[in-house]
């Protein structure tokens, strides 16, 4: 089996000095837990900028890095923009692209989506590929969305002829930062339609599905079926709910792999 994917974005929540003090904290919990020891999870981290060496240091071995965000170019006269050569120069295996604040906060485009996720892989990579609604629909059309988004960010490194892996981030938009999370039957019902489309993508082989959106402890057992992991954000602030989820991976193995 693949591992389940457990992710954690910090956003801009910590200082540096906290972030690096969450890092050991979570590489402790991390290498004492047999979900991780035994492949069941497989971590992933997403820090601000100016803290991922830190985190690629305090984290080897137990879990891969990550950038929140890259530049549509490579290099050039771009000032504030930190490019997916330099990202992956430094240690980092993924990179976000397309989370629904960057849309709604810094207006970046479909066009743009399309061009991050193409410098993420060709660079290589791998696009956290953030997709979801605005508003609560029919789970059919919501993945009908949602698969939209996903050929349309994968339209311009498909026809370079790029592959590699993505993984899929479903995140309603409504659930961001909300109280709760999008309720299991809703999350299971788009994610399975999610990872059945990305099963077509021979160029893309491994991709994966996971759900964000005020994921928390206690949904994965609820969904794991239809899931390949979750993406946590401010649920996992504290070592111990990332801890957890972990248990939650172990227990969601089907009998006999545990």
């Amino acid at each position: 089996m693949a591992p389940c994917l457990v992710g954690v974005s910090l956003k801009m929540y910590f200082s540096h000095a906290k972030t690096v003090a969450w890092c050991r904290d979570i590489a402790e919990v991390a290498r004492a837990h047999p979900a991780v020891r035994d492949g069941a999870a497989q971590l992933f981290v997403v820090p601000t900028y100016l803290s991922v060496p830190a985190a690629v240091d305090l984290l080897r071995g137990v879990a891969m890095v990550g950038a929140q965000d890259l530049a549509t170019e490579d290099a050039g006269a771009l000032t504030g923009e930190v490019s997916g050569a330099e990202i992956a120069e430094v240690g980092c295996r993924v990179v976000e692209v397309g989370h629904a604040e960057r849309r709604r906060l810094f207006g970046e485009t479909d066009a743009v989506v399309r061009a991050k996720t193409d410098a993420a892989l060709r660079n290589g990579l791998t696009p956290i590929l953030c997709v979801g609604e605005a508003e609560r629909g029919a789970p059919e059309s919501v993945a009908q969305e949602c698969m939209r988004q996903v050929d349309d960010a994968l339209s311009t490194a498909r026809a370079a002829g790029r592959c590699g892996r993505v993984i899929v981030a479903y995140e309603p938009l409504w659930a961001i930062g909300a109280d709760a999370p999008a309720k299991p039957d809703y999350i299971r019902s788009v994610c399975g339609r999610l990872r059945r489309h990305l099963e077509s993508f021979t160029d893309f082989e491994g991709s994966r599905v996971i759900y964000g959106g005020s994921a928390r402890p206690g949904l994965l057992r609820e969904i794991a079926d239809d899931v390949d992991g979750l993406f946590l954000g401010r649920f996992a602030h504290r070592a111990e709910a990332l801890e957890e989820v972990l248990d939650e991976v172990l227990s969601a193995q089907p009998a006999g792999t545990r």
